[in-house]
């Protein structure tokens, strides 16, 4: 779900368009690499890739970011997390679809001495084209194989960052992305709304109050956005 989530998905500031972590080829690379689509030796053939052909490095991009916004859509509906029309789901699947065709078109049955199977389908054998076959392979993985009951996002209707997540709970009541980056967010307006209350003569009861000036633990990590000085 690293893909989905490299897109702003909560509500923008007035006029601003969502913030895109995969901004550019270079944020692309450095992406695929943090989240393991690709070794170093791999990302250097990419990168040498689209040297050679800039065009081709913005095609990568392109697809790459029409796999995680049909991801999103695909995960949206399948998990009823927001409500999506029969029509969009369909395309957002046969997008994916179509595009996993591609990359298996361009994989190679490689040998896998002893491993479980005889052999195993190595994807992204083109280096140009590696980062989007690898991305839309794992995207249908998730589809398959993903448990839906446990697939939430953070509710942006509640102030949350609208990031789809797994919950691991025990009893999957987990409703943050991180209690400690959105919760504690939320925790700290609501206390901030109800001292203003306090102050205008509607007096909130000190265990309330103490209640949500307690604060939140573990830290969200960031988002995988490259430095500015990345390049590929």
């Amino acid at each position: 779900m690293d893909l989905v989530n490299t897109r702003e998905r909560g509500a923008p500031a007035p006029g601003a368009e969502p913030h895109d972590h995969l901004a550019d080829p270079a944020a692309l690379l450095v992406w695929a690499r943090r989240a393991g689509l690709a070794g170093d030796a791999e990302a250097e053939a990419v990168a040498e890739a689209w040297e050679r052909a800039p065009g081709a490095a913005q095609a990568a991009l392109a697809a790459t970011r029409d796999i995680r916004e049909s991801l999103y859509v695909g995960l949206l509906a399948t998990a009823g997390l927001a409500p999506v029309e029969a029509g969009e789901r369909s395309a957002a699947l046969d997008r994916l679809h179509s595009r996993w065709v591609a990359a298996a078109g361009r994989s190679a049955l490689a040998p896998e001495p002893g491993g479980a199977a005889p052999a195993r389908l190595a994807v992204g054998t083109v280096p140009a084209l590696l980062v989007p076959d690898r991305a839309v392979d794992s995207a249908l993985d998730l589809l398959r194989t993903a448990d839906v009951s446990r697939v939430r996002r953070c509710p942006t209707e509640n102030g949350g960052c609208g990031w789809v997540f797994l919950d691991r709970s025990r009893n999957g009541s987990r409703k943050w992305c991180r209690m400690a980056d959105c919760g504690a967010e939320v925790k700290a307006r609501r206390l901030t709304e109800r001292r203003r209350a306090v102050r205008a003569g509607r007096p909130e009861s000190p265990e309330r109050l103490e209640r949500l000036e307690r604060p939140a633990a573990e830290p969200r990590p960031q988002p995988p956005s490259p430095s500015p000085s990345q390049s590929y």
